[in-house]
């Protein structure tokens, strides 16, 4: 969404390089803003200051014998799924971006995606970290062990000395009672464990540069089978989701009446068009048949929870067919007019599962107000929902359209005890707004924990902690009134929207350009 010009670029290829970076970052006085493909939702890969691609380190070693991986940050899930399903394993975090983005970018936000309905988020997967302090040194922080360390870290000196406090403090807080959440620190896993790498997943870049991780994966699933389910209700969309969790599915997506209205303007639907809400649900079991028979128990349970049209998909082919609704609506929203942009400023949001029906009908009626249209989908068993607001921008009040609606999903999402990230993380889209929808004991704790990581501020600054008067959304990248970038540059940029194309080297696109 923000458009930042950062002061410079550094594209590390060995984790000697990325501490050479740090020092001279801190010597400098230098703003840090790690990033991994640049593909993230809330703006925390860019910024003023020097942007550390760490895309380069990719080294990438797997031991089947204990189903572990060692990684450098800039693998991507792709390139870490396709070599572990060579040996029959699986790594089950999977974001739709997964096709392109890195998985020191996953750990930084904690992401997640639809499968972390029954495995999930990336921090469950993490058993070390390791990362280069703002001190320039060098750690594996395990879980279970001491951190690895080439030389002694004034950092972790300090967070040894406080961790029990922390740890005090972080049981007592009062946090979001949802399933997903990806905002503010891991306070609820670190309250529990005491473990470090609970901090350092999901912390942005903003107490570590993340360079490498050790993650546990896990077998394929024999088999699988897909339902879809239509609902004319979203209260029993939201009961048909909660049987479906029960069950143990392995995931279970919502795709709303807005989304449903947009994927009908170019393909036959296999449900009523005037349907409320649709599911699409997949289970995993040991083998076909019993993975056909699970789909026809939960097929039947849907039914009698007021499901009006029930589809099972129990191979392959028909499995594929159903889940192609999903992905119908991103290549339509691609061809949208150049003056219409689908905007992800209110698009992580999640609820306790009770709250969904209302929230999503609070979403419907904010763009109604607003006159706009927007596409609602997420993963309902996690009560978790994206909204892409189409925004016209050759309208004179494109720009308060979009703050008031921000403003106004932000209020919903605190009243109803939500979260604003489950899965994207804050950036500096969302870390102006915690002080709406996070208890003040909690911001504060937050703040400690910064400085002791971070005490002269320099790593990636106004993510998690906002800056002195900091706005949600400053220079907006689609404002057409907004400077020209150089024509090389925009060339480069345009081809990494059109193509998907996140895991290509900016660089090496900049070149190709000129």
């Amino acid at each position: 969404m923000s458009r930042v010009i950062p002061r410079a670029v550094a594209v590390p290829t060995s984790l000697d390089e990325v501490i050479a970076v740090v020092e001279w970052a801190r010597d400098q006085r230098m703003p840090i803003v790690p990033r991994g493909s640049g593909s993230g939702m809330a703006g925390g890969a860019v910024g003023d200051g020097v942007i550390v691609d760490l895309s380069r380190l990719r080294e990438l070693h797997l031991d089947k014998a204990s189903s572990l991986a060692e990684v450098g940050a800039g693998v991507t899930r792709s390139m870490l799924d396709t070599a572990a399903r060579r040996v029959g394993l699986w790594f089950p975090v999977d974001p739709s971006s997964g096709a392109f983005c890195t998985l020191g970018g996953m750990a930084a936000t904690n992401a997640a995606g639809p499968r972390s309905l029954k495995h999930g988020p990336m921090r469950a997967w993490v058993e070390w970290v390791a990362c280069v302090f703002a001190d320039g040194t060098l750690a594996a922080v395990r879980r279970g062990e001491p951190p690895l360390l080439r030389k002694d870290s004034p950092t972790l000196a300090r967070y040894e000395g406080q961790k029990a406090a922390l740890r005090e403090q972080a049981a007592r807080l009062k946090l979001p009672a949802v399933r997903k959440d990806s905002s503010g620190y891991g306070w609820r896993d670190f309250a529990e464990s005491g473990e470090l790498v609970d901090l350092l997943v999901g912390s942005e870049g903003t107490l570590a540069l993340i360079s490498g991780l050790r993650l546990r994966l896990s077998g394929v699933p024999n088999a699988t089978a897909t339902i879809l389910a239509a609902f004319s209700s979203l209260e029993g969309a939201v009961a048909g989701a909660a049987l479906a969790r029960e069950t143990g599915a392995a995931a279970c997506e919502l795709l709303d009446r807005t989304f449903l209205e947009v994927a009908g303007s170019e393909r036959p639907l296999p449900v009523a068009a005037d349907s409320e809400a649709v599911l699409l649900i997949e289970l995993d079991a040991d083998n076909d048949g019993e993975a056909a028979a699970a789909a026809d128990s939960l097929g039947a349970k849907l039914r009698s929870a007021s499901a009006s049209n029930v589809i099972l998909g129990v191979d392959a082919e028909s499995a594929e067919e159903l889940w192609s609704l999903r992905h119908a609506v991103s290549p339509i929203l691609s061809r949208l007019p150049a003056t219409t942009q689908s905007m992800q400023f209110i698009e992580d949001c999640a609820v306790p599962p009770d709250a969904l029906p209302a929230f999503v009908r609070g979403v419907r009626a904010a763009l109604d107000r607003h006159g706009r249209r927007g596409v609602i989908f997420g993963h309902a068993g996690d009560a978790h929902v994206h909204v892409n607001p189409l925004i016209d921008i050759t309208l004179p009040d494109w720009r308060e359209t979009v703050d008031s609606l921000l403003n106004e999903v932000v209020d919903l999402t605190a009243r109803f005890g939500g979260t604003l990230s489950g899965e994207h993380g804050d950036g500096r889209l969302r870390a102006p707004l915690l002080r709406r929808t996070r208890d003040t004991a909690e911001l504060e704790l937050a703040a400690s924990l910064k400085a002791i990581f971070d005490p002269d501020g320099l790593l990636n600054p106004g993510v998690k902690i906002p800056l002195y008067g900091q706005r949600p959304l400053e220079a907006i990248k689609y404002d057409p009134n907004l400077p020209p970038l150089p024509t090389a540059a925009r060339r480069a940029l345009d081809r990494v929207s059109a193509e998907r194309a996140y895991d290509r080297s900016r660089l090496e696109l900049l070149e190709e350009a000129n």
